[in-house]
């Protein structure tokens, strides 16, 4: 999109295109609505389905039940995998337990599992890219523990060790900053010349497309509204992006109420975008708040098409119910 100007003392939004929901996120709440209409509640989900507050509380409200470690699922229920991904060892408790399981892994978290899993099969080390302690890092790392070292940005490049710097690869978390990302690739590749790319690149490219309407907004808007939870790896990268590409000011909120009216003060463009797991009421929300305070003129800023879909999980085909019943026996 061209150059933005705005007349004297007027107040305006511009909206990011695309924002919100990614596929990989449509489908797991999906899935999780499908699940509890298909074989009623409980449906118990290893972790939240997707980092979102919101979403979080309305499938509670439906029946879903929300639990950190798989020991906590009665034995002889269904447990559903998040968006996020789980390691092997997590597939192995759930058999444990006599759980019937539905995966809900984005696809193309499982296509970095897979990959992971590949080259830990030709015996590289993997320098994996990713935020400490995030749920997506300690599933990918799960796939091959003995070969997989997590590098936390730029600055852990320093202390990274391998065994053949001729056969290294990196990897990386879905969900983090392109720009950022690529500074860390290549302050390993200045120190590992024959660093090894992956196939395909492995940040979303929902995460790539929200971080492109962000910037494209960032130097035009006073003021940058992020909707999204402070667990959301990618809208917290958002608000970074928003803040390097030149806006006075961006923070994160899960709903408008939180927005405080002192951030306005001598504002005239407030950017407004949501992560890729955010629903877009909470953004209409949002609209409406700015709207009430004389922010009525709202522009998009698109930065891409998006038109992919994931099909639902396979487990979704079967009985489950039936299943559980059945290992429960045994």
């Amino acid at each position: 999109m061209g150059p933005m100007t705005a007349t004297p003392g007027s107040r305006r939004v511009l909206l990011a295109a695309p924002r919100g929901y990614c596929a990989g996120v449509d489908r797991a709440v999906i899935a999780v609505e499908k699940a509890l209409e298909q074989y009623g509640a409980p449906i118990y989900v290893r972790h939240e389905i997707v980092h979102n507050k919101y979403v979080v509380q309305t499938l509670e409200r439906k029946g879903a039940i929300f639990v950190e470690r798989t020991e906590e699922v009665p034995e002889g229920s269904i447990v559903m995998f998040s968006a996020h991904g789980v390691a092997p060892t997590v597939h192995e408790e759930a058999a444990e337990r006599k759980l019937a399981t539905i995966d809900a892994t984005c696809p193309l978290v499982t296509k970095v599992h897979k990959e992971a899993v590949r080259y830990a099969k030709e015996d590289f080390d993997i320098l994996l890219i990713g935020h400490e302690g995030h749920e997506e890092v300690i599933g990918t790392s799960g796939e091959a523990p003995d070969h997989i070292t997590l590098v936390d940005g730029p600055g852990d490049v320093e202390k990274v060790e391998v065994r053949d710097p001729d056969k290294v690869v990196w990897l990386s978390q879905t969900t983090l900053s392109v720009d950022e990302t690529m500074e860390t690739v290549d302050a390993l590749k200045g120190k590992f010349p024959n660093l090894l790319s992956p196939p395909s690149d492995d940040i979303c490219y929902a995460t790539q497309n929200r971080q492109l309407a962000v910037k494209q907004m960032g130097a035009e808007a006073d003021l940058v509204i992020v909707v999204g939870s402070r667990n959301s790896s990618n809208s917290k990268r958002l608000v970074e992006v928003a803040k390097l590409a030149g806006a006075q000011a961006a923070y994160l909120v899960d709903f408008a109420s939180e927005i405080d009216e002192a951030w306005l003060e001598g504002v005239s463009t407030v950017g407004l975008t949501s992560g890729a797991s955010v629903p877009e009421v909470l953004v209409e929300e949002v609209l409406e708040w700015l709207a009430q305070r004389g922010f009525e003129d709202v522009e998009i800023v698109k930065a891409a098409e998006e038109s992919i879909t994931f099909s639902l999980p396979k487990e979704l085909r079967r009985d489950l119910r039936a299943e559980a019943a059945e290992l429960s026996r045994r």
